[in-house]
């Protein structure tokens, strides 16, 4: 059962956000969620601690598009991991500010480091867009900034679990070597719309309803077919990926986009945690200040992080693979710091 405070925070984003999709307007979808979604405000956003550095930085790909993020880093010599966050918000809309709650909170638990990748959005960049400028912010930390892929972790809730997965299959394709571990909050992995909690938990989800994901979905892929493998990579081949941590709540529309995932991902091979959490709101560790079940779901999340880079830097097994351009997406597969 859901805390006290979720379950009024819950009625409260209801009131705020809920609204039945009116329009097939693509552009009017857009400014909504834009405003619904595109700002937080400040009793959620969580206090910067002292120690806790950021800063914005800004990358040139090779084809020149400039890709921006933020660097949160916790004041050591040695950090123990770095997190590169992909945030949500239907690939339309969001930012690495809106989603400080869960980097900050996750650099201070990990006294790490995060790279939240402010990756270009859609409809004015659709796929692959988004993909590539994840891609490209991976190299440019394994290559540009001389990190070790088994002290990295990639993260992402939403639209940003999503990106995360496609992210690790390309990473794959392309022979790179992959990252210590992922972790997945309300993953959206099917933009195709197929799964049955779009229907069965479109009431009882308290954010969206499921016609309002299908329309969604058009938007980012565009004249790409929704069940593209990279789309949606629900779709996709998963072995080979490393262990994932997935989180899903029992009553968003998005539930079966996490249990199916969850059930392709263990049929491949790749070691998968889901949890189901009773009741919560859609990427409920986004309100860490206002509910227990969001600072309990960040701290399990730092303790999944330590174990998945403790096991891969002690493990033999891991190999980075052989640097291979590919352009079949795009041209930015290796970025430079400015």
């Amino acid at each position: 059962m859901a805390s006290w405070q979720a379950a009024t925070l819950a009625r409260f984003i209801a009131f705020k956000i809920k609204r039945k999709p009116t329009s097939q307007d693509e552009m009017k979808i857009v400014r909504q969620a834009r405003q619904k979604l595109g700002h937080m405000p400040g009793y959620v956003q969580p206090a910067i601690p002292e120690d806790l550095h950021i800063r914005t930085v800004s990358l040139t790909t090779l084809d020149g598009d400039i890709i921006r993020g933020e660097w949160l880093a916790w004041k050591t010599d040695y950090p123990p991991a770095t997190v590169l966050y992909l945030h949500g918000g239907g690939y339309v809309t969001c930012s690495p500010l809106t989603h400080r709650p869960i980097t900050v909170t996750l650099a201070t638990l990990l006294r790490g480091r995060v790279f939240a990748l402010d990756y270009r959005l859609a409809p004015e960049h659709r796929f692959p867009a988004a993909l590539d400028d994840a891609v490209a912010a991976y190299r440019w930390l394994i290559e540009g900034q001389q990190m070790a892929p088994r002290q990295l972790v990639l993260a992402g809730d939403s639209a940003g679990g999503g990106l995360t997965l496609s992210t690790l299959v390309r990473l794959r394709e392309l022979g790179l070597p992959q990252p210590a571990g992922a972790v997945l909050y309300s993953p959206w992995t099917d933009l195709a719309g197929t799964g049955e909690t779009l229907e069965t938990n479109t009431d009882r989800d308290v954010m969206f309803y499921g016609a309002g994901i299908r329309l969604a979905g058009r938007i980012y892929a565009g004249d790409t077919p929704p069940d593209h493998p990279l789309v949606s990579p629900l779709y996709a081949d998963l072995h080979g990926l490393p262990p994932l941590l997935v989180f899903a709540s029992s009553s968003e529309v998005l539930l079966d986009d996490a249990r199916r995932l969850a059930a392709r991902a263990e049929a491949a091979g790749v070691s998968v945690e889901l949890h189901i959490e009773a009741d919560l709101p859609h990427v409920w560790p986004l309100f860490c200040r206002l509910i227990p079940e969001g600072r309990r779901t960040l701290a399990a999340t730092a303790a999944f992080i330590r174990r998945a880079v403790n096991h891969a830097s002690s493990s033999n097994s891991q190999h980075p693979g052989p640097s291979i351009h590919d352009y079949r997406l795009a041209a930015s597969t290796a970025v430079t710091a400015h």
